[in-house]
């Protein structure tokens, strides 16, 4: 028996569990704008943590969101995510309290959108599957390093002379060294169309809003667009929307990475990213370092490019390419140095052989994959050097064989890399609507050694 004071206890803990709490929202301390100066925004009043945003309100209730960049004392720094055309002193700040983050899924396959997640192609909101989409961070999600599976794959990219010379693995990150005019934007075009990977992530970062269009259309194409997806953040979107169009497309990345996908991350450019971050650290005020490019720069970089690669066991692989546009064609630029010491190689692209009319115009003495040995095996590693070798030779005596001041048998090294220059010119010339295989590299590499052995097969000491 339950006596009468234990019934109402149990009554009354019963009735509890049923009741719903209902908790006032937290206040919302709102701050107000003192301060524009060029693409940095001022305010006080409002405590916001960096890298959340706010929304300005404007004459007419119309809404700007910005992003909070730094702050000092009171003063809390904050930029624009578009135009900030039509603010006003002491127009409210409000801040949102979250970071940026965007849910992904499938829907993103086929798909243009800007750096913000919004979609360009006019095919109407992205649909999302949401049994299999993840909310992911543009700032991504760290990955121990000691977790990470060990590139051990080539990954077909159907170009004949990165196959064969220059192989690239299953999670590795590549630079692609360019100055202005050179084919960079085609070799990525070729990459994309060709590639045995099962997504293609394409970021176009601070490039000629024109290309967009050019890229889709033209060298994806209706086959290339159905397993990619086009992140375009032009040189007319404003600075932080090109740092979140880069970091977007590394998160679109991860996501199919972490779903057991080979992803290829191909992004354009780098350095238009590392411009955005100065344009950010110039305008709060952070001082330049090296040509005018503040630390923040530098730091940047590293936390993006580590970002893609292999995953954990059992998940995919993002291979990628960063192109880095070098300046007056000086490959000794600051962001280009600073982008050779993280990634894992890196193609020159020569504007001597573009105007040459040789495309690819790849730089084979100056370009390197540093995992080529990891995923090829000893024949093939030094047929490619033989290559290299000779290709060497000839570009270290080119102004002596073409002025006639070296006379032929004088030495049977030089003799060779003669002989197999045109060979080797024909071996890495590739029609950008021809795709060549792994395998098929491979013999073609095969072929061209022994057309090199049958013109004799000095000793290259002898040099």
């Amino acid at each position: 028996m339950i006596n009468q004071s234990e019934y109402f206890q149990r009554w009354i803990a019963d009735l509890s569990k049923k009741q719903t709490r209902v908790r006032a929202p937290e206040p919302v301390v709102e701050g107000r704008l003192t301060r524009m100066v060029g693409l940095t925004l001022e305010a006080i009043g409002c405590e916001a943590a960096v890298g959340t945003s706010c929304n300005i309100i404007a004459p007419g209730n119309h809404s700007i969101e910005a992003e909070v960049v730094g702050f000092s004392g009171d003063k809390t720094y904050l930029m624009a995510m578009g135009e900030s055309r039509g603010l006003i002193p002491n127009a409210k700040v409000i801040p949102v309290g979250h970071s940026s983050s965007i849910e992904i899924s499938d829907g993103f396959l086929g798909r243009v959108i800007d750096g913000r997640g919004r979609p360009l192609d006019g095919k109407g909101p992205i649909k999302v599957n949401h049994d299999m989409a993840a909310n992911m961070p543009l700032a991504g999600k760290p990955i121990n390093p000691l977790m990470r599976d060990p590139i051990k794959q080539p990954l077909d990219v159907g170009v004949r002379a990165i196959n064969s010379l220059l192989t690239v693995g299953r999670g590795q990150r590549m630079g692609l060294f360019a100055g202005t005019g050179v084919g960079k934007s085609i070799l990525l075009g070729m990459m994309t169309k060709y590639t045995e990977a099962d997504v293609i992530v394409v970021g176009l970062i601070g490039e000629r809003g024109r290309e967009v269009k050019e890229f889709v259309q033209d060298i994806l194409g209706k086959d290339g667009i159905k397993r990619a997806c086009v992140v375009a953040a032009p040189a007319d979107s404003s600075p932080l929307v090109r740092i979140h169009g880069a970091m977007l497309a590394t998160s679109v990345a991860e996501y199919f990475r972490d779903q057991g996908k080979k992803v290829l991350l191909l992004m354009d450019s780098l350095s238009r990213f590392a411009q955005a971050q100065r344009e950010i650290g110039l305008s709060i005020s952070e001082p330049p370092a090296t040509k005018g490019y503040p630390p923040s720069v530098f730091a940047r970089i590293p936390q993006l490019v580590e970002r893609a690669g292999n995953g954990q066991a059992g998940q995919g692989s993002i291979t990628a390419f960063y192109t880095v546009l070098t300046e007056g064609d000086d490959n000794n630029d600051p962001i280009a140095d600073a982008a050779r010491g993280i990634l894992d190689g890196h193609i020159v692209l020569s504007r001597q052989l573009a105007d040459m009319g040789q495309y690819p115009a790849i730089d084979l003495e100056s370009s390197v994959s540093r995992v080529m040995p990891m995923v090829t095996n000893e024949n093939h590693i030094s047929q490619s050097q033989q290559i290299k070798q000779l290709y060497s030779i000839y570009e270290q005596n080119r102004d002596l064989i073409n002025v006639g001041a070296y006379q032929q048998g004088t030495n049977p090294v030089i003799d060779q890399a003669i002989a197999m220059q045109p060979h080797i010119q024909a071996f890495m010339r590739q029609s950008m609507n021809e795709a060549v295989p792994f395998k098929r590299s491979q013999q073609m590499l095969a072929d061209l050694i022994k057309s090199a052995n049958q013109l004799g097969q000095p000793d290259v000491n002898d040099v």
